[in-house]
């Protein structure tokens, strides 16, 4: 399988946890999947009174500079990890 095909299929893997995961991964699994989907952060921070989106802003902010495929296998090991945990 090509890295996008693993990086799609990991993608609707993650859709049949059985369990909810942590805001904390939710948060990680965002930015991981805009990184790679997207690349750096092309957007401007949102308001002071929009927190949620602040915090995905943040985090996805942090991995500015890690290449589209970087993060296409950083999303793979990452949804890997939260199957053993949540399935």
């Amino acid at each position: 399988m090509s890295l996008d095909q693993e990086f799609e299929q990991a993608a609707e893997d993650v859709k049949s946890l059985t369990k909810r995961p942590s805001d904390d991964e939710l948060l990680e699994l965002y930015a991981l999947f805009k990184q790679a989907t997207v690349g750096d952060v092309n957007t401007g921070r949102p308001g002071m009174l929009d927190l949620k989106g602040k915090a995905k802003w943040d985090r996805w902010n942090g991995k500015k500079g890690i290449s589209k495929d970087e993060a296409k296998k950083s999303y793979i090991a990452y949804v890997m990890g939260l199957l053993a945990t949540y399935k």
